[in-house]
């Protein structure tokens, strides 16, 4: 499990199954599974905050201007 916070929003990515699953997170854990994004299977571990960053750029602000990896 990856934590990225994404431009102030709280994700999570994880690998199952040889596929990349997408979650949206909140500081108690829940999480709430992204479908509308698709990581593509292929896409090394070193990539996935660059492409979280080209999948939600429009959402940068002043205050949360880049994806963070978090652990």
């Amino acid at each position: 499990m990856i934590r990225f916070n994404a431009f102030g929003k709280l994700m999570v990515v994880e690998r199952k199954n040889g596929e990349w699953l997408l979650y949206n997170d909140s500081p108690t854990g829940a999480r709430a599974r992204v479908y509308d994004i698709v990581i593509p299977a292929e896409l090394p571990e070193s990539r996935l905050g660059q492409y979280l960053d080209d999948m939600y750029h429009e959402f940068a602000t002043e205050k949360h201007h880049r994806v963070i990896r978090l652990h």
